[in-house]
Parts: structure tokens; C-alpha cells; sequence
């Protein structure tokens, strides 16, 4: 038995020395680029990310906020698959909108999508105007929106036809953009004011933050392509 030791001492060394040459080989390799990693958006110190007209958003207490006539804030990346996860803050009053798979920065409503952030602390649900509705299309199924004054937090999850909101850690949107097939027309035969069918809209394009004349704030902005 003790004669076999010699022959398995020189295989457990060459073991060894394969397995160091496999780390080091990984470690020296370049770091291939992992899909579904976070990337901070606005981290509450810089709008590199973003454009909009000079001073018309502006960085305060980590937040971004709109200013007077501020106009849109729009991202330069474009995104088609992903989850948009951020906090927001309206003023009483406040009617806004954010704006997903945005074709035409110029023409933001007839080509992009806009999830609707509002002023609807304690009003109930089944209002297509209401905070976190899908704007003129669907009204969400319940209503966790905070006072005016408080922070919300909100995720968006866009992934080829289906949309999901999720306001305050309460689901409030489950969308099938497939079924809406008609232009100016909702499955449940109401109306609303876009002239291509939200099946055919783009499925890519810029996000932005809506200038309705009323105050909002965004803060933690993050995003997680699919």
C-alpha cells in the first residue's frame, strides 16, 4: 500500500497546477459584459445621462426637479426590454407623466407611452387618468398613491407586449399590448387619443419626464435592461 504514495504525489501537483493556470487564465480575461446588471440612470449628482433645455431641470437634495417651462427630460439611451425602477414627489395638483419606448422626442404622445403620475392620493380606482394608469388606455387596479409632499416608488416592466407597474409595492398594471388592435380605440370599446393601435407602437425608444406646468421630483433612478 505504501509503495503507490510516490505515483500520487506528482498527480496531485500536476492537479494543482492546472487548476492555478484556470484562475489565472479567468482572472486575466477581460470581463464580458453581464446582461440584466442595474445602471444607475440619475444617481442624485449628475444628468449626464439626460437631456433638456438649460436649466430646465435641476439637481436638489439628490433629487432632479422640474423648474418653471423646464420642458421634457429625456433620456439619451434608447431601451425596449427592461425594468425601470425609481422614486417620485408630487405638489398638489401635480399632473405629469412618464414617458416609455419613445420614438419621437418631438412628438412624445403619439409615440411613446405614458405611464401617469398624478396628484390622486385617496380617489378611486378605475380612472385611466389616475396615477400609474397606462395614459387613456388602462386605469390601474388599485390606488397605493402617497400625499402629495411624499415619496413614491415606482417600477416599470416592459418586456415585448406586456407592461407591469408596480406603485408603492403594490401591482397596479398588467398590460397586453397586443390587445390593443384598433387606433383611438381600447378593447373595452372606449376611446382614447392615439392614432396607432398600441399594439403596433414602437417597442424601443427614449424615457422621459413629462413638463405639465406642475411640480415633480425624481430621485434613484435605475435601470435593468431584459
Amino acid at each position: 500500500m505504501h509503495a503507490s504514495r510516490p505515483h500520487v504525489l506528482p498527480a496531485l501537483l500536476a492537479l494543482c497546477c492546472l487548476s492555478l493556470l484556470a484562475l489565472l487564465s479567468a482572472m486575466s480575461a477581460p470581463a464580458a459584459e453581464t446582461a440584466g446588471e442595474w445602471k444607475a440612470l440619475f444617481d442624485g449628482t449628475s444628468l449626464d445621462a439626460w437631456t433638456c433645455k438649460p436649466g430646465g431641470w435641476t439637481i436638489e437634495d439628490g433629487a432632479v426637479a422640474l423648474q418653471p417651462k423646464g420642458g421634457y427630460l429625456w433620456s439619451k439611451e434608447r431601451f425596449g426590454d427592461f425594468v425601470l425602477d425609481l422614486e417620485f414627489k408630487v405638489d398638489s395638483g401635480t399632473n405629469s407623466g412618464i414617458f416609455i419606448r419613445t420614438d419621437r422626442t418631438n412628438d412624445p404622445v403619439q409615440t411613446g407611452i405614458e405611464v401617469q403620475v398624478f396628484d390622486s392620493h385617496g380617489k378611486p380606482t378605475g380612472n385611466k387618468h389616475m396615477c400609474g394608469a397606462i395614459y387613456d388606455c388602462l386605469s390601474p387596479s388599485a390606488n397605493p398613491m402617497k400625499p402629495a409632499g411624499e415619496w413614491n416608488h415606482m417600477v416599470i416592466t416592459c418586456q415585448a407586449n406586456v407592461i407591469r407597474i408596480v406603485l408603492n409595492e403594490t401591482p397596479i398594471i398588467d398590460m397586453d399590448l397586443d390587445q390593443w388592435t384598433t387606433p383611438n380605440q381600447n378593447p373595452d370599446g372606449s376611446k382614447n387619443k392615439f392614432k396607432t393601435a398600441y399594439k403596433d407602437m414602437p417597442r424601443a425608444g427614449h424615457i422621459g419626464f413629462q413638463d405639465h406646468g406642475k411640480p415633480v421630483w425624481y430621485r434613484n433612478i435605475r435601470i435593468r435592461p431584459l
